[in-house]
C-alpha cells in the first residue's frame, strides 16, 4: 500500500458534492471545462456531469494547429461518452497573428498564450452558456509552479486541486475513464512530442511521494532523502515549490 492510496469511492462523493455546494453557493447551474483529451481535465469532466448532470456541462475542445490529433479525438470521446455539449474551436488563428509579429517568440512564451488564449475563450463561452468555468489542474502541478497563472489556473473552483497526479489516475478507474486516456504520458499538448515529465525531468511517481514528506508531513530535505529519494531530487522540487509559491497566491496589496 503507498503513503497515497487513497479511497476512491470516498474521494469521488466529496468532489462530487464539492461541486453541487460550489454551484448552489454562486447560484449557477451550468459548468463549462476545457477539454484536452488528458487526464486531469476528463476526470474533471466526469466528476461535474455528475454532480451537474450531462446536460448541465459544457466542454470546450481548443486545439492548436500542431497539437496531437489524438488529444482532440480523446477529448470529444469524453464529449460523446459523458453525453455533455461540445464545441471545438481551434486557437490557431489569434495564437499565429500574434506570433507573426514576435517571431524569436521560445516555446514557452508560446505555451504560456496559448494557455491563456484558451482560458480567455472558456471565460467568453461561460458568459454564453451562464456557467462557471471548473478547473482541471492537480496539486503536484500547482505545487510545482507547472501551470501558467492566468492561463489554466484560473476557474471558479478547482476540484482536483488537492489530488496529487497519482491520486487523480486512481480516481480516474474508480470513474470508469476509458484506458486509452489512463495510460497515456501527461502531456499539456504544448508542442508535439511534449510530455509534462520529459519537460519537468521527473516522474509524477517520483515528485507525488516528495511533496507529499515535504508539504503534507512538512519534512526538510535531508528528511526526506532518508526515505531513499536522491537529496538533488528533493532540493530540485523543494526549490520549485518555493519559487512558484506565488502563483498560489492572490496578488499582494499595501495595508493602507
Amino acid at each position: 500500500m503507498s503513503i497515497l492510496d487513497i479511497h476512491t469511492p470516498t474521494v469521488r462523493r466529496r468532489l462530487v458534492q464539492f461541486i453541487r455546494d460550489q454551484m448552489t453557493a454562486a447560484k449557477f447551474e451550468h459548468g463549462i471545462i476545457g477539454l484536452s483529451g488528458g487526464l486531469d481535465s476528463t476526470v474533471t469532466a466526469y466528476l461535474t456531469a455528475e454532480a451537474l448532470s450531462p446536460a448541465n456541462v459544457v466542454g470546450l475542445i481548443l486545439p492548436y494547429g500542431n497539437s496531437d490529433d489524438e488529444s482532440q479525438e480523446d477529448a470529444e470521446l469524453v464529449a460523446t461518452t459523458l453525453g455533455i455539449r461540445s464545441q471545438v474551436i481551434d486557437i490557431s488563428p489569434q495564437i499565429d497573428a500574434y506570433f507573426a509579429r514576435f517571431p524569436e517568440a521560445d516555446r514557452i512564451r508560446r505555451a504560456n498564450k496559448m494557455a491563456r488564449e484558451r482560458m480567455s475563450i472558456l471565460y467568453d463561452h461561460s458568459r454564453v452558456h451562464q456557467a462557471l468555468v471548473v478547473g482541471t489542474g492537480n496539486k503536484s502541478e500547482r505545487l510545482l509552479g507547472y501551470t501558467t497563472l492566468w492561463g489554466d489556473m484560473a476557474c471558479a473552483f478547482n476540484p482536483l486541486g488537492g489530488l496529487y497526479k497519482t491520486q487523480v489516475r486512481q480516481l480516474a478507474e474508480e470513474l470508469g475513464v476509458p484506458e486509452v486516456i489512463r495510460n497515456k504520458p501527461p502531456s499539456a499538448g504544448l508542442w508535439p512530442g511534449q510530455t509534462d515529465e520529459g519537460e519537468l525531468g521527473f516522474s509524477y511517481a517520483d515528485a507525488d511521494q516528495i511533496l507529499y514528506w515535504l508539504i503534507d508531513q512538512h519534512y526538510d530535505i535531508e528528511q526526506v532523502a532518508e526515505k531513499g529519494f536522491p537529496q538533488d531530487l528533493v532540493a530540485q522540487i523543494a526549490t520549485r515549490v518555493q519559487q512558484s509559491a506565488f502563483k498560489s497566491r492572490m496578488p499582494r496589496v499595501p495595508e493602507m
